[in-house]
């Protein structure tokens, strides 16, 4: 068998991807020295962007197996360092991709990534629960999927998804999302605090810089769709979200009762009074399915009462001169809920369960829908010709 060449173990090397960055380590300056020797054994060095990188072994373990793939290759002997201070620079600066600072991607008038908020009026109507199970219905479409845990008091995202204790990488002042083993990329306030008891107690304008810091400072990279967890009501985040993302779409979150309904209608409309669409009403914990009947009755117990993601869909299309719909009745379901608490959600651990395929039944019409001019720039200008 013939001796592998260097060009050959550096296509296999460019498979790989950093598992945070999700772009090819030989793209990113990682890969620091290859060396073929005359018997088949190959000598790698690759740079990790920081010290103590939490995904390091996932990147030792891909760049193996890649590397032992390639015929000829007898053994290979890799070792890891950390890049300089003045590589990170120049990784940085390949990220922005020559970005002003602080510019969220998002906002600008080519983006093409759906950005969705999900909304509500109180707490307590499974609004994360519903965030989380829907990024992860769209990532299982193929789509590429990211979070960002805007409910900054309530923060509770990265518990649903298993990665409550896992901190970002940062380079310099670019932070890097946390990978889940689903392929959705999520950033929390709560992975940015120095413990995770600490109390967030903001107001308005370190809410908007929080939110800023969360959709400019992140690399997100090339995302297909983006979800945002909104805290509950009209405050001051949804305000800052009309302000730097007029273009997102926003799910309104219910439950049945009539309580629940009224305030949810205020934070549809609180949406359009910032210019953005809603697209859709989301009713859950719709009912109990009767655990004393047989699946074919189809016999529900309304637990919080019913209508109330009717209202809410009826009020907000006669407001706007548009339908919204109610998108989806998710019953309730202790699975639902025992999934969210030890990180493994419904449409994952059990799909066939009624809850989890209405959520993909949200999902699907979702990554179906075209994506709307509201909030786009245009690059029009006003002529004086007439």
């Amino acid at each position: 068998m013939s001796t592998p060449t260097q060009q050959q173990v550096m296509d296999a090397l460019a498979t790989v991807n950093d598992p945070e960055i999700k772009r090819p380590i030989t793209e990113l300056g990682m890969v620091d020295t290859v060396e073929v020797a005359d018997d088949g054994s190959v000598a790698v060095h690759v740079l990790l962007t920081v010290a103590g990188c939490p995904l390091k072994d996932t990147i030792n373990r891909d760049v193996t197996a890649a590397v032992t793939k390639v015929p000829g290759v007898a053994s290979i002997d890799l070792t890891l360092g950390v890049m300089t201070a003045e590589q990170r620079a120049g990784l940085k600066e390949i990220l922005s991709d020559g970005r002003a600072q602080r510019e969220i991607p998002f906002a600008q008038p080519g983006s093409l990534t759906k950005v969705y908020a999900i909304a509500s009026g109180k707490g307590g109507v499974g609004k994360s629960s519903v965030t989380v199970n829907l990024a992860l219905s769209l990532a299982a479409q193929g789509l590429k999927v990211g979070i960002v845990d805007a409910d900054i008091y309530g923060h509770s995202v990265p518990a649903m998804l298993g990665v409550a204790d896992t901190r970002p990488t940062q380079v310099d002042d670019l932070i890097m999302p946390v990978p889940t083993p689903s392929g959705v990329s999520v950033i929390s306030i709560g992975m940015l605090k120095p413990r995770r008891d600490q109390v967030v107690a903001w107001r308005g304008p370190m809410l908007d810089r929080a939110l800023v810091q969360m959709l400019a400072d992140v690399y997100w990279g090339d995302l297909d769709a983006l979800l945002l967890d909104l805290p509950p009501g009209t405050g001051d985040v949804a305000i800052s979200l009309g302000q730097h993302l007029p273009s997102a779409e926003v799910v309104v979150v219910t439950t049945p009762q009539e309580a629940a309904a009224e305030v949810a209608e205020r934070a549809g409309t609180m949406a359009s009074m910032m210019h953005q669409r809603v697209v859709g009403v989301v009713e859950n914990m719709s009912y109990l399915p009767c655990p004393h009947c047989p699946p074919e009755d189809d016999h529900r117990l309304e637990v919080f009462g019913s209508g109330g993601g009717d209202r809410v869909a009826r009020t907000l299309s006669e407001r706007f001169g548009y339908d919204v719909p109610v998108l989806a009745r998710i019953p309730l379901d202790i699975s639902l809920r025992e999934g969210g608490d030890v990180g493994k959600p419904i449409v994952e651990a059990d799909p066939s369960a009624p809850a989890a395929r209405e959520l993909t039944r949200v999902a699907e019409t979702l990554a179906g829908r075209g994506r709307g001019l509201a909030g786009m720039q245009l690059g029009l200008t006003p002529s004086s010709k007439f």
